[in-house]
């Protein structure tokens, strides 16, 4: 299973390019749904939605579609996976209330933390089987066989992605293959040549073939370059 999206919908510049412009905000998921079956909500980096926005989102889906979303930043940034019992218990929880369109849950570490063994492995205790998680690491001392070894042997993700300055290597772990496509020229902007995704849609075939779900983002939301580069990647993918 191959899934491929954006990294958010609810872009107002995104209209007259990708959303019709008399088309209500209200429709915009609507209308972003029939095109694409995934989207990475990004909001829950910065506040925890509350379960009733949740168990919205929930109810605004078409069958099948699914969200990423990704873990508070005072998990992963503030506390930095120490003592985060009750928070991601709280987070969890009310991610939850997504149901059968809860798909990946992504924690993104922080740039300038050097890799915790102890810590994570901590951390890894907490991560309940039934649900998928991914890791995106922003740091190099992260990127290194150990540390994709250990995510393997506990069947989480790992995620590859194009951060100008703190690219990963490509690479998958655990049950799940994940890239972030930060932006072909910058952070959060520019267009992925064919060459570049035909690339990405070998390798994802190939992950896919080895039994992994596979999930991709465009995070390069700046002139709806996003919505371009994800119907353009999945084009790629159902051409081989």
């Amino acid at each position: 299973m191959i899934r491929i999206g954006c990294s958010g919908w609810n872009y107002r510049h995104w209209r007259g390019v990708f959303y019709p412009d008399r088309l209500p905000v209200k429709r915009w998921f609507d209308h972003y749904a029939a095109h694409f079956d995934t989207v990475e909500v990004n909001a829950s980096f910065y506040r925890l939605p509350e379960a009733s926005t949740l168990a919205k989102w929930r109810d605004q889906a078409t069958p099948g579609f699914c969200y990423a979303i990704k873990a508070p930043r005072f998990i992963t940034h503030m506390r930095k996976l120490k003592d985060c019992d009750e928070s991601m218990a709280e987070f969890l929880g009310r991610a939850r209330n997504l149901g059968e369109r809860l798909g990946p849950i992504l924690y993104q570490l922080p740039p300038r933390w050097r890799f915790d063994r102890d810590r994570l492995e901590r951390f890894l205790d907490l991560l309940p089987a039934d649900l998928t998680h991914v890791f995106e690491f922003r740091e190099p001392s992260w990127l290194e066989p150990e540390v994709l070894a250990l995510l393997d042997s506990r069947g989480i993700g790992f995620c590859a992605h194009d951060m100008p300055g703190l690219a990963t290597q490509r690479g998958a772990a655990g049950t799940t293959a994940y890239v972030r496509f930060h932006g072909a020229s910058g952070k959060y902007w520019g267009r992925y040549s064919e060459e570049a995704l035909a690339g990405w849609a070998e390798w994802m075939r190939a992950e896919e073939a080895k039994g992994r779900t596979v999930w991709a983002y465009f995070n390069n939301d700046i002139h709806a370059h996003a919505i371009s580069d994800a119907k353009a990647l999945r084009r790629l993918i159902e051409e081989l």
